[in-house]
């Protein structure tokens, strides 16, 4: 159960509920992060609403973006963003070994475009302020200048969602575990932190 209580879709302003329901409903099962984020209905409408437009329009290949977004939230040992993008990374054609080792520097099963964008999250993510120009000339043979704003807009938005839904301790909704391990994922790619006290389960 998060830190702050539930806030329900009648709860919210008209015009918002589409955006609640459809993020929560369409773009994944995002239920318990959606009844936080609600606290704050212009959250949900233009951040939320962000990410479905974006998906909408898909300028970004899906593998790059879950690349990505699987790599930021190993790096930030989020479980809760973990458990619900690597099924999406199997839809992609990963493996799941290579979703298990993506981190490493000798992972299987990534091309070299997939190092590259896994390389380039790991640099966004951990010292941004140390990145060379010889990435962004690799990253313009293979991307437009778009996708590479896109690509680093949702890298960096990532780290936010992860530290967002474990400092409320946004919860696991039903079924996002199983659906991982049906993936063929394990729960030792999870990262291991409810130990500390005070964590949600």
């Amino acid at each position: 159960m998060a830190r702050v209580r539930d806030i329900e879709i009648d709860e919210v302003p008209e015009e918002v509920r589409p955006t609640y329901r459809r993020f929560a409903e369409d773009y994944g099962p995002f239920i318990n992060q959606v009844k936080v984020f609600a606290h704050r209905p212009v959250a949900v409408k233009h951040l939320m609403g962000m990410l479905l437009e974006l998906a909408d329009e898909a300028v970004l290949p899906k593998r790059y973006l879950e690349i990505a977004l699987v790599v930021v939230s190993k790096l930030n040992e989020c479980k809760y963003c973990v458990a619900h993008h690597a099924p999406r990374l199997v839809d992609q054609g990963l493996e799941a070994v290579t979703i298990s080792n993506i981190l490493e520097d000798d992972c299987p099963g990534l091309d070299e475009v997939d190092r590259l964008v896994r390389d380039y999250a790991v640099q966004v993510t951990t010292k941004p302020q140390y990145m060379r120009d010889a990435i962004f000339e690799d990253l313009k043979k293979h991307f437009t200048e778009a996708q590479i704003v896109e690509l680093t807009l949702r890298t960096a938005l990532c780290g936010f969602f992860n530290r967002f839904n474990d400092a409320l301790q946004i919860g696991m909704e039903d079924g996002v575990i199983h659906d991982m391990l049906a993936a063929g994922a394990s729960e030792a790619d999870l990262p291991h932190h409810d130990e500390v006290s005070g964590a949600a389960e």
